[in-house]
């Protein structure tokens, strides 16, 4: 794997905000943004003078980020990466977007001392990828800046640039470029759909599942961080959460937020669960069930029947789906039409039992878990034996280290998360692994 620049393993928030508004106060989007701490302030926050601020505003913005980041950089608790205007196929607009980084670097208030890398929308064949690396080079040689400080975040909206993403890895590392300070691929799917020329009977964006499984491919390569594009159903709550979830199945983690009730939702999604629980499979959808007690997890709707017949034989109903069951055959059903979400509790506990068992000697352990599941208002033990290896524990260990991370790196979220887990949880986490 190749050597970035940057040292952070993960980003769960991507935020953009415009940089002038048609407002008295025209920074005040930008301002509001820059004040955002603990759960609704992202990971990286990216005041956006390309398409979020209108073009006869561009150049006011930029006095705005200098004005603003100068005022709230210094506490600001993530990452600040200002997105540049930029075009794959108009020098014009690379010329604007170097003047204005120019700008940034030189400003008197020393604003590039709390920005750490650029955004750079609509890159096209690896060339132009090399172009915007130059063009940052030319402002750190020309500011006294190392080389390489500032990072570079390209904006995947093309199918030229997802091509140039699978030859990143034989690119970075060369002499001829800086390519090291790449940090972020981010997928912008509107306008990858507008390159394309998609179309969809409603008019609907399309998915694009192949584009978020390519940029976390070549992130995974090239080691760096792969960013889900926006979400624009900004009410559609549940909709974000399917999404990213769906991403993490792919390993990208990050996500665009558009608002910072989304920042607060994808801030939170990766972390492991606050509380264990039990999710059952009705006709195709998954359902969660209520934890009613330790231990005890119950379903309260009307898609679920369990009737005892006698003899040990059960009537069971799930969804469209009826049959008749001895005990065995009914717990072995139940363990199929169910899955356990482990809770960071959960996470903890394994792990230590696993560390204590290794001490001893032991390559593998088998781990039980009992619970009651309570449908249509009659109790059934289920059981699940799992054998935990060395594979096994560092899967675990892949939500454990995030949290640990972000523990360490947000101590404006230290807190919540303590609220979130309890202190005693929290401080095992920091300690397994």
């Amino acid at each position: 794997m190749v050597q970035r620049n940057t040292s952070r393993e993960y980003v769960r928030t991507f935020f953009t905000s415009p940089t002038a508004v048609e407002e008295d106060d025209t920074a005040k989007m930008l301002r509001k943004a820059g004040e955002l701490r603990g759960m609704q302030a992202p990971d990286v926050w990216v005041p956006d003078n390309e398409d979020a601020t209108a073009p006869s505003m561009r150049d006011e913005g930029i006095e705005n980020i200098i004005d603003v980041i100068s005022e709230h950089g210094q506490d600001f608790p993530g990452e600040i990466h200002p997105r540049m205007v930029w075009h794959r196929d108009d020098p014009e607009t690379r010329r604007q977007g170097f003047e204005h980084m120019m700008q940034l670097a030189g400003s008197d208030e020393d604003v590039i001392e709390h920005i750490d890398g650029f955004v750079i929308p609509e890159v096209g064949s690896l060339d132009d990828w090399k172009k915007a690396d130059e063009f940052i080079t030319m402002v750190e040689a020309e500011h006294g800046l190392e080389e390489g400080s500032l990072s570079m975040s390209p904006i995947v909206e093309s199918g030229e640039a997802e091509i140039a993403m699978s030859r990143l890895n034989d690119e970075i590392g060369k002499h001829s470029n800086n390519l090291e300070r790449l940090f972020l691929l981010v997928d912008g799917e509107v306008d990858y759909t507008k390159d394309m020329r998609a179309m969809t009977p409603t008019g609907a964006q399309p998915p694009w599942a192949e584009l978020r499984h390519n940029t976390s491919r070549a992130a995974s390569a090239s080691g760096l961080i792969a960013v889900d594009g926006p979400y624009d159903d900004i009410r559609d709550v549940k909709g974000y959460r399917q999404r990213m979830t769906d991403n993490r199945a792919k390993g990208m983690l990050g996500i665009w937020s558009l608002t910072p009730g989304q920042v607060v939702e994808a801030n939170k999604a990766p972390l492991p669960a606050e509380e264990g629980s039990y999710l059952l499979e009705i006709d195709g959808e998954t359902v969660e069930l209520d934890r009613v007690d330790e231990g005890y997890h119950e379903y309260t709707g009307d898609d679920v029947e369990l009737e005892e017949l006698g003899d040990g034989t059960y009537r069971l109903r799930i969804g469209q789906d009826e049959r008749e069951l001895d005990e065995d055959e009914l717990h072995q059903e139940l363990l199929d039409q169910t899955q356990y979400v482990m809770s960071m509790d959960d996470y903890v506990d394994s792990m230590e039992e696993f560390e204590e068992a290794k001490a001893g000697g032991k390559g593998a352990i088998s781990m039980t878990r009992t619970a009651t599941l309570i449908l249509d208002g009659t109790e059934v033990q289920v059981t699940r034996d799992r054998m935990w290896d060395e594979a096994t524990y560092q899967a675990a260990q892949t939500p454990v280290s995030l949290f640990q991370e972000v523990y360490e790196a947000r101590p404006d979220q230290q807190d919540e998360l303590e609220d979130m887990y309890g202190e005693d949880v929290v401080d095992r986490a920091m300690q397994v692994g």
